[in-house]
């Protein structure tokens, strides 16, 4: 099994419909022990989703605009293990002025809170579980929408994901000497909770499976859970910083 003995942190999960879910369940059957994330009005979701997973884990509260609550993460986290071999990011938000095909319609205050809950957690989570990784070294995985060119409807949050990307190269490049490897599994399109707040979401589906060349199935996260599980094993030791592409082959090509 990849992940015998290992010790990891899955944030993002909803429902059984979101991809931390599907890595969260592949992991446990590949032997990682778990906790969940989630805070508020969705920790009634993610606890009834933890149901639903071969050994239910325990959910932690972890808003990531409380930077005391990353402090009350590190803490549980030494006290319930000692150590965290890895960690999945699977968060993002944008208010719905960022969203829907109109780039200059959203105000600050709205952007700032995309950027932060999109990108900056993604520091912020790397640096709460860093002191529990630095003996052993780890892996840091975020889930991602390859952004380097402008998506229909996404507006901020491609800018969001562009931060994200490039936040996890300058991670990747920090924490490197530690052993701690950052890397990104830009995802196709998949029919999630948050893909429902996307105007135009349906757009996306059509695309991917007339151009994708191994074609894609947008109610199947299996293969972009494989991809993570394998990030979080001990089979790319050398490997950080990259976007690995899980969409099917979309982007490799032109129109």
């Amino acid at each position: 099994m990849l992940l015998e003995g290992k010790k990891l942190v899955v944030t993002g999960v909803l429902t059984d419909a979101s991809i931390a879910f599907a890595v969260a369940r592949l992991a446990q059957e590949h032997g990682a022990e778990l906790v969940l994330t989630s805070f508020g009005r969705p920790m009634s979701l993610t606890t009834r989703s933890a149901r639903r997973l071969p050994e239910p884990p325990d959910v932690l509260e972890l808003d990531v605009s409380n930077p005391e609550h990353f402090t009350a993460l590190t803490g549980e986290l030494q006290r319930r293990w000692g150590r965290v071999d890895g960690v999945v990011h699977a968060i993002g938000f944008a208010p719905e002025a960022c969203l829907g095909g109109d780039i200059l319609r959203a105000e600050w205050d709205d952007v700032a809170t995309a950027l932060q809950v999109s990108a900056y957690s993604l520091k912020a989570l790397t640096q709460a579980a860093l002191p529990l990784m630095k003996e052993g070294g780890g892996s840091v995985v975020a889930l991602d929408f390859d952004a380097r060119q402008a998506w229909p409807q996404y507006d901020w949050m491609g800018v969001a994901k562009a931060a994200l990307e490039s936040t996890a190269r300058y991670l990747a490049r920090d924490l490197g000497p530690l052993g701690v490897r950052v890397n990104l599994v830009c995802a196709g399109p998949l029919r999630t909770v948050a893909a429902k707040s996307i105007p135009g979401f349906d757009s996306f589906e059509e695309a991917w499976k007339d151009r994708a060349p191994l074609g894609w199935d947008v109610g199947d996260a299996e293969p972009v859970a494989r991809a993570c599980v394998a990030l979080l094993s001990n089979l790319f030791p050398a490997t950080t910083g990259e976007m690995v592409h899980v969409d099917g082959g979309y982007h490799a090509v032109g129109a």
